[in-house]
Order: C-alpha cells, then sequence, then structure tokens
C-alpha cells in the first residue's frame, strides 16, 4: 500500500511539473526597457511548430491600436489578433523553442527568436529577439488567473 501511494505521489509530481513546463498557454508581456505590463500572447502550436499572437493588449492608451509599423496585410490592422511569434520549433534535447521569428509591432521589426523556461521558475518564459549576436531578452509571465 506504501509503494502503491508512493509510487501515485510520484507520478503526480511529475505530471505537475510536465504542465509547468508546457510553453503553450497565455502569457503577459513585460517590456524589458520600461518594465510595463504590456500585453496577453497567446502561444499555440500548429503542426508542430509554435506561434504567437497577441489576444489584449493592457494599456488603455493602447486599445484598438492599430499596426501601422506592420507591412503587407498587416498593415493598419489591429494589433489584438496579430500573430508576433510563427514557425519556433522545439530542440530536441531540452524545452528550448527556437527556430522561428518575433516580430515587434512597435518598431516594425522581425528578429530571429528563442523561448524558453527556466525549470525553477516555470511560470516565467523567457523570450530573446536577435540578429547575429545582439539580442534583448524579456520575461513573460504565465496568466493564471
Amino acid at each position: 500500500m506504501k509503494r502503491y501511494l508512493l509510487s501515485l505521489g510520484l507520478l503526480l509530481f511529475s505530471i505537475s511539473v510536465t504542465q509547468a513546463q508546457n510553453i503553450v498557454g497565455q502569457w503577459k508581456t513585460v517590456d524589458d526597457e520600461t518594465g510595463q505590463t504590456k500585453s496577453i500572447v497567446e502561444l499555440y502550436k500548429d503542426n508542430g511548430k509554435l506561434y504567437g499572437k497577441i489576444v489584449k493588449l493592457l494599456l488603455p492608451e493602447d486599445k484598438g491600436k492599430l499596426c501601422t509599423k506592420c507591412t503587407g496585410k498587416d498593415y493598419n490592422q489591429p494589433i489584438e489578433g496579430l500573430i508576433i511569434a510563427k514557425g519556433l520549433t522545439k530542440d530536441k534535447d531540452d524545452n528550448t523553442y527556437e527556430g522561428g521569428t518575433i516580430f515587434d509591432p512597435e518598431k516594425g521589426k522581425e528578429y530571429k527568436c528563442k523561448m524558453w523556461i527556466d525549470p525553477a521558475e516555470p511560470n516565467m518564459l523567457n523570450v530573446r529577439g536577435y540578429v547575429a549576436f545582439f539580442y534583448r531578452t524579456q520575461k513573460w509571465y504565465r496568466v493564471t488567473d
């Protein structure tokens, strides 16, 4: 009986750790320059690749804002609903996603992207945009409510 309870406890613990490491879901974005919480991005998978869409702008002055720095079909479209992360794939050795891009609608720039969850902080996502060896890393926080 003790063995059964111990096995059940280990199974439940491993499931909760796996869930905490899941990158799919909603994340609050925090501007690394201002420290402001700006939006909620939903990360989802499509055909084995990771994508991210802005589902809500949080600052009152950003409500209803259009993407004036976008190009193509996204030009002058609402920022809410804009897909900003595209085509990231999971590294086989760890919980890192890379190989895709991330778009900054305020600057109108697209960067290579890497995302990962630190096992010590399962509700915090590191999001790095980079060109060559220049990069910026933001910390996004899991939406739990």
